[in-house]
């Protein structure tokens, strides 16, 4: 168990100076790089005195400038605020006004200009990377319940709301994380998510203070899958860390099996359903590798449970589970009164321990809404309906949000996929209410990418709402089915629902 991030990775570098860190594309970084990198942007930070423990924005894309920035930032006593270079402009603007920063480090050109505060640029940055002095004050380095990091997530007001990840949080998920997979020291992994996706720090910080190597896919990588299907065999990664969505992309690839990728033993999945069909053929591709089921909302620090999927659990349930609570979490499901439910019955639910967050940045309102004290720790209200079972086995069934009412029937939108995901046919599908004027819902639409190009549509069509009369009640049924040849994802890598819902309904 480690008791401070910043002093492991300086260790690390101490003691093996020379090990790997940061792989990208054709070029390595050394530990004894990172460090002197970081230390270098932490003495240049403390000389521009900014405001005492204001964050910074750290501007960039998947380079080791980009996590080098952030090692340097919380040396010098700031928290980052990441932001990737396929930022739309204005939610770059939303993060700025929401946040006021003390400054922002570019390791990319900006595209937006701010006059309220100090912009360092590339070039810039790049010079104190690369040639500046590396004293710095330790003393005010990010510690204890200070803020490491804010991620930025969408707003239900379309407001960005930042979460504050403190040092003591990111502790909790760490040590939890290194110990509970049995990740060896020293461990190639994926970093695949973009920096402003939470799912980024599941493969970053574990990485790092087990003296691992970090090898970056780029974006416009992971974008084309031509050039996807032949970077990866080339990777040479132990560890793979993504949502299952993208895991789902790669295994369109016949070559993706344990005889290619000799050396992958782990993957953990984060940010979205893991289904019985996704779970079943990874583990017949890679009949030897640990495979992790994982849940947690940005809010909690990365994730809070696991539970090791294996043929056994893919038969036993037809939803796999999310897995146990972390030993220094409690969670529990509550009914709509906020009362504690039974075992076994379905709530929102509630998670609580030293890794869930101290709040959204400069949002008091929102802050009220979603967290509260119970004891010595946190808890958080997840807007996720759940249940928990006798053993301490948790299931995840939707958002609470992604409930509609269609015909006065109360529908979970993710179930009618989780129906249409079963089905054999069936490679990824997706459900989105229509909504008439009057904001009712008038019928389900279903956006699902055939196993194979069926010869006639419609016949294929026909035989999926068959089907699905044997699984899902009538009035479950998405009265319209469109067939694609893949559904849009987010720049974290989920199926982007909005923009599918945005389809259906053109304003």
């Amino acid at each position: 168990m480690i008791d401070n991030i910043i002093s492991q990775i300086d260790k690390i570098a101490e003691e093996h100076p020379d090990r790997l860190s940061y792989t990208y594309e054709d070029h390595t970084y050394t530990f004894g790089e990172l460090v002197a990198a970081a230390d270098r942007i932490a003495h240049f930070l403390q000389a521009q005195h900014l405001p005492e423990k204001a964050p910074v924005i750290v501007y960039g894309e998947q380079t080791f400038a980009m996590v080098a920035t952030f090692l340097g930032a919380v040396k010098a006593g700031h928290g980052y605020i990441p932001i990737d270079t396929h930022s739309p402009n204005e939610r770059i603007q939303q993060i700025h006004d929401v946040a006021q920063p003390a400054a922002i480090l570019a390791t990319e050109h900006l595209p937006v200009s701010f006059s309220d505060l100090p912009i360092y640029g590339p070039e810039q940055m790049a010079t104190v990377r690369q040639h500046g002095a590396t004293d710095y004050d330790h003393g005010v380095s990010v510690r204890g319940d200070e803020t490491f990091y804010i991620i930025f997530t969408s707003g239900t007001t379309g407001v960005p709301k930042g979460v504050q990840i403190s040092h003591n949080n990111l502790l909790s998920y760490v040590n939890w994380a290194i110990s509970d997979f049995s990740l060896p020291a020293g461990v190639r992994c994926l970093a695949q998510a973009p920096y402003s996706f939470d799912l980024s720090v599941m493969d970053l910080y574990p990485s790092w203070v087990l003296g691992g190597n970090l090898v970056a896919l780029p974006k416009r990588t992971t974008d084309n899958f031509m050039l996807l299907f032949k970077a990866l065999p080339e990777l040479h990664i132990e560890e793979w860390v993504s949502t299952p969505s993208f895991i789902e992309i790669c295994l369109l690839d016949p070559n993706f099996k344990v005889e290619n990728y000799p050396d992958l033993k782990y993957f953990l999945f984060c940010g979205e359903e893991l289904t019985v069909k996704t779970a079943n053929t990874l583990i017949d591709r890679f009949p030897d590798a640990k495979i992790f089921n994982t849940y947690g909302p940005t809010e909690t620090t990365v994730a809070v449970t696991a539970v090791e999927i294996t043929k056994a659990i893919t038969a036993k349930y037809d939803r796999l589970p999310i897995g146990y609570a972390k030993e220094d979490t409690v969670m529990y499901a509550i009914d709509q009164k906020g009362q504690r439910v039974a075992p076994g019955q379905l709530g929102e639910l509630i998670i609580e321990g030293p890794s869930v967050s101290k709040g959204y940045l400069n949002n008091p309102e929102k802050t009220k809404a979603a967290f509260f004290q119970d004891g010595p720790h946190h808890a958080y209200r997840s807007g996720d309906l759940g249940f928990v079972d006798a053993d301490g086995l948790i299931f995840y069934r939707g958002r609470t949000d992604f409930q509609v009412k269609l015909h006065g029937f109360r529908i979970e939108l993710e179930d009618v996929d989780h129906a249409l995901d079963a089905l054999a046919p069936v490679k990824q599908a997706s459900v989105v209410p229509k909504y008439n004027s009057q904001h009712k819902v008038t019928q389900l639409v279903a956006f699902v990418v055939p196993k194979k190009q069926p010869l006639d549509e419609g016949a294929y069509v026909a035989d999926l709402k068959k089907q699905l009369t044997q699984t899902a009640m009538s009035y479950m049924i998405p009265q319209r089915i469109d067939l694609k040849s893949s559904l849009p994802l987010t720049v974290n890598g989920k199926i982007d629902r909005k923009a599918l819902i945005a389809e259906v309904n053109p304003s």
